[in-house]
C-alpha cells in the first residue's frame, strides 16, 4: 500500500515537472545555421513548435529589430506556406556596400495554404539576413503564432537582466565575435604551408633512394675488402704449408 503511495507520488511530481518545463522549450525561437557573426551574413531558423493538441500552427509573424534595422532578408521558399516581405522606411538611412539604404525588411508573414504546423510537430522557417551589425551583441525578433482555433501566442516579451524569463519571451539571436578579415589569406598561408610540406616531403622521398645506393655500396666495399684480407691469408698459410713440406 504504501509502495503504491509512493509510485503515485511519485508520477504526480514527474507530471508537474513536465508541465512546468514544457513552456522552456517550446518557444518560437531563432538560431543561426552555423554562425551568426557581428558584421556578415547569416542564415537563420525560426523554430515554431506545435504546442497545441487540438490545432494547427497556420501563421507566424516574424517582427525585425528597428534599433539595428536589416537591409536584406529573404526567406527561403517553403512547399505549404505562402510568404510576404514587408519592407519600411528608415528614420535614418544606413549604409551597406557603399551605398545608402532608405528601406529595409521589418516583418516577414507566414501563413499556410495546406495543413501548417500540426499537432506533435515543429517546422523550421528559413531566412537569410544581413548585414548583421557591428555595434550589438544580439538581435531581439518578436513573433506572433497564430493556430488554426484562432489562438494566438505573442512572443514579444524581452529578457531583463538579472530577471525571471518571461512567459512568452521573444526571438533572441546572440551574434558571435566578427571573422577575422585576414581568413581568406590564413588559408592561403595553409595551401602555402602544405604546399612547402608536400615539397620537402617529396625531396626527402627523392634522396631516400640515393642514401639506400650509397648505404649499399659501403656494404659491399666492406666485404670486397674482408673477402681481399681472408683471400691473402689463405695464400700466406698455403705457402708456409708448402715450405714446410
Amino acid at each position: 500500500m504504501k509502495a503504491s503511495r509512493l509510485a503515485a507520488a511519485g508520477t504526480l511530481a514527474g507530471t508537474a515537472v513536465l508541465a512546468l518545463s514544457a513552456p522552456a522549450f517550446a518557444h518560437v525561437s531563432v538560431q543561426p545555421e552555423g554562425t551568426a557573426a557581428k558584421g556578415g551574413y547569416a542564415v537563420v531558423d525560426f523554430k515554431v513548435p506545435n504546442e497545441r493538441d487540438n490545432a494547427s500552427t497556420t501563421k507566424l509573424e516574424v517582427s525585425f529589430p528597428t534599433d539595428h534595422p536589416l537591409a536584406s532578408a529573404m526567406p527561403e521558399p517553403m512547399p505549404g506556406w505562402k510568404i510576404e516581405v514587408t519592407k519600411s522606411k528608415l528614420d535614418k538611412p544606413i549604409e551597406m556596400h557603399g551605398e545608402k539604404i532608405s528601406e529595409a525588411v521589418s516583418k516577414i508573414t507566414w501563413t499556410a495554404d495546406g495543413k501548417g504546423v500540426e499537432p506533435g510537430y515543429f517546422e523550421k522557417f528559413p531566412v537569410s539576413i544581413g548585414q548583421l551589425p557591428e555595434d550589438a551583441d544580439q538581435l531581439v525578433f518578436k513573433a506572433i503564432q497564430t493556430y488554426s482555433n484562432k489562438e494566438v501566442v505573442r512572443w514579444i516579451e524581452v529578457q531583463q537582466e538579472g530577471q525571471d524569463e518571461p512567459e512568452n519571451p521573444a526571438p533572441v539571436l546572440a551574434l558571435s565575435a566578427a571573422e577575422d578579415g585576414h581568413h581568406g589569406s590564413s588559408s592561403s598561408d595553409n595551401a602555402s604551408d602544405s604546399d612547402d610540406s608536400e615539397a620537402a616531403s617529396a625531396k626527402t622521398e627523392a634522396a631516400e633512394p640515393a642514401d639506400t645506393s650509397d648505404t649499399t655500396a659501403r656494404v659491399l666495399g666492406v666485404v670486397g675488402i674482408v673477402v681481399g684480407a681472408l683471400g691473402v691469408a689463405y695464400g700466406v698459410l698455403a705457402g708456409r704449408r708448402r715450405t714446410n713440406a
